[in-house]
């Protein structure tokens, strides 16, 4: 390696062990998933989606190769960068534009992935998990904003089967966000709520699958650290040590206490 190139450590997230930047690329380590989640990204970018690093195989050492995406990760510490709510809205539009760019994807005949949460009957309808390949984890900790007007999607390594509305419902928590905590509470999430749907574009029907997906979805992810703490998986036992687990409860709890206010927004003319 040139010594122009040397590797400097990149955080942000709570999984980045081992990721480095080389250059004008990401190396991360590979795994079984990984030839999959680069025919995807390859698919994305030949059908217009740039919102998202383009692969560029193995390196030497067995680690994956990405391009490098130049900016900031979203949160924490920028998330003023989804106010106001034009922009919330431009993160829905991009959503959208991923899911309509993966719909023609057709994964390889061995393709493997690396599944994290099980979709199965949580995503609202039997045979459904399997509408697209979905990124699964659509949040601001892995939206990077450059100083002009690129966004980029980043983590793409748990793209897995999925559907349309379990992405959506993860990037409402998150984006709005949809929290219990005092400082991170809403005043504003119903219309938040409505904006990101109107943007998104989510008809009648979506709308009514997607309020109780909500609860759901952020609920997967406490049951999700609960079982892997139990087995004592790393990094997860951690996460789970230092209180994620809990958080995700609570904000399952308020989520779940207000459907009937999330379903008036999204519902009432």
């Amino acid at each position: 390696m040139q010594r122009d190139e040397e590797e400097q450590p990149l955080s942000g997230g709570n999984v980045s062990a081992g990721v480095v930047r080389v250059g004008n690329t990401v190396r991360r380590p590979a795994g079984p998933w990984t030839p999959s989640v680069h025919a995807l990204l390859t698919h994305l970018h030949e059908v217009g989606f740039e919102a998202a690093p383009r692969p560029l195989g193995l390196d030497d050492r067995g680690r994956e190769v990405l391009t490098f995406a130049p900016g900031h990760v979203v949160w924490p510490d920028r998330f003023s960068l989804l106010e106001p709510d034009r922009r919330l809205a431009r993160v829905a539009r991009l959503i959208r534009d991923f899911h309509d760019a993966v719909q023609g994807f057709v994964p390889p005949a061995d393709a493997r992935w690396q599944v994290l949460v099980p979709v199965g009957e949580q995503a609202g309808g039997p045979g459904e998990e399997n509408e697209i390949i979905a990124h699964h984890d659509l949040a601001p900790w892995n939206l990077v904003a450059d100083d002009g007007d690129r966004w980029t999607f980043i983590d793409w390594d748990t793209a897995a089967p999925g559907t349309r509305l379990w992405d959506v419902a993860y990037a409402v928590h998150g984006f709005l966000p949809l929290s219990a905590r005092p400082g991170l509470r809403r005043a504003d999430a119903v219309g938040r709520l409505r904006v990101f749907a109107d943007a998104y574009g989510l008809d009648e029907a979506g709308r009514r699958t997607l309020v109780p997906l909500l609860g759901r979805r952020t609920r997967a992810m406490h049951d999700f650290l609960r079982d892997r703490a139990g087995r004592g998986d790393q990094p997860w036992s951690a996460l789970w040590a230092q209180g994620h687990g809990g958080i995700w409860r609570d904000d399952a709890e308020y989520i779940e206490r207000r459907e009937a206010l999330w379903e008036r927004a999204l519902l009432d003319g």
